[in-house]
């Protein structure tokens, strides 16, 4: 089974917009400015701003991979029938804003990562 991929959510409206985390490396002081972001704004040269926005690109779409792999790895081990207070995949859905059917593929796909040793359990 290959990744899941993000599904609009019926339960969340076309304006509503999640905040994101905050990135921990980048300095507080600069997430006060709506204008900074990584310091791009100070680069003039278009070179080295398509350069420098595009290692951030590639950096964001790696660690939202890797943070997708461990959402599917907690709700495979939430979804886990050895545990004691295992919860249903309406359960996980809810806890983490999903439908339903996508929260089932979240844990299978957890599942299969944590069969290949990719990810390992905590």
């Amino acid at each position: 089974m290959s990744e899941p991929h993000s599904a609009t959510n019926p339960r969340t409206s076309p304006g509503r917009r999640l905040k994101p985390a905050p990135l921990l490396f980048e300095p507080s002081e600069a997430t006060a400015d709506p204008e900074h972001f990584f310091d791009l704004e100070s680069i003039e040269d278009p070179r080295e701003l398509l350069a420098r926005s595009t290692e951030l690109t590639l950096a964001f779409r790696a660690a939202a991979d890797r943070a997708t792999e461990f959402q599917a790895v907690a709700a495979a081990q939430l979804a886990d029938p050895q545990r004691f207070d295992r919860l249903s995949t309406a359960m996980i859905a809810e806890r983490a804003d999903w439908t339903e059917d996508y929260a089932r593929k979240m844990v299978e796909y957890g599942r299969e990562l944590m069969r290949a040793g990719t990810i390992t359990e905590a």
